[in-house]
């Protein structure tokens, strides 16, 4: 790796303990995005450092800074702890989303609370194999069960219902898929083709698409083929949004 006029090695990065979970921030150089990162688990648990391996990635290649969100167990205080978590990044550099699984969700979630408040989007989201729809009755359940060996549908069953609690399973909040998408930030959607999770990926990428929001669908024929895919088509993404961001309007004359 080369290096910058202060010693640091371009594409190093550090990793502290931030009020809302881990950071990992480029050693040198500006940045100029920060990337909420709302980690998951196909049994809903763990914790924001299962999401550092990414995370690092994701600094080293974009030069964007990450915040990994610490988020209770239970719906809403996720979703408030996500949304906590969004304003702090706001306060340092326009801010992308990603999430996966139930991270993907609380996403999802986040994007329709802050338009419904008229509060200010991400720049754009990132929502892998995710976990939208919270009936849990899509048939992709059934039928890649026997395919997908990262995740026992039996148990996200009993997950799920610990963690929506008393909130009906439709509220959009809480199972995105249900709600109106228009007027959402550009969205890329990853899936398997064997993934239990594919329906919940693909209705709402249909949904959202119909609703006039920008969508980049990717499946890919497996987990192993999506792990592969994943960093590129993530990183690819946000410096596209980044970018467009940065780019300045037209003159009058030239639109």
């Amino acid at each position: 790796m080369a290096s910058d006029p202060t010693g640091a090695v371009r594409g190093e990065v550090r990793v502290t303990e931030g009020p809302f979970g881990p950071e990992v921030r480029p050693v040198s150089g500006a940045v100029e995005q920060t990337v909420l990162y709302v980690h998951g688990d196909p049994r809903l648990g763990g914790t924001p450092h299962d999401a550092l391996p990414m995370a690092r990635e994701l600094a080293r290649t974009t030069g964007g800074a990450m915040v990994c969100v610490r988020y209770r167990t239970t719906f809403p205080g996720a979703l408030d702890d996500v949304a906590a978590a969004y304003a702090y990044a706001r306060e340092q550099a326009p801010v992308a989303v990603i999430g996966k699984r139930l991270g993907a969700g609380l996403a999802a979630g986040l994007l329709l609370r802050l338009r419904d408040a008229g509060e200010a989007l991400p720049t754009c989201a990132v929502l892998v194999t995710p976990l939208l729809d919270l009936t849990l009755d899509a048939p992709s359940l059934l039928l890649n069960a026997a395919a997908d060996r990262t995740t026992d549908v039996d148990v996200l069953h009993r997950r799920a219902a610990t963690y929506a609690g008393p909130t009906s399973r439709t509220d959009p909040l809480l199972s995105p898929l249900h709600g109106n998408l228009h007027g959402l930030p550009p969205l890329q959607l990853q899936a398997a083709g064997t993934d239990v999770l594919l329906d919940d990926a693909l209705g709402f990428a249909a949904r959202a698409a119909r609703s006039g929001v920008t969508v980049d669908l990717r499946v890919h024929e497996d987990v192993s083929a999506q792990g592969l895919a994943q960093l590129t088509a993530t990183c690819d993404f946000l410096r596209a949004h980044a970018a467009l961001r940065r780019a300045p309007l037209p003159l009058d004359g030239a639109r």
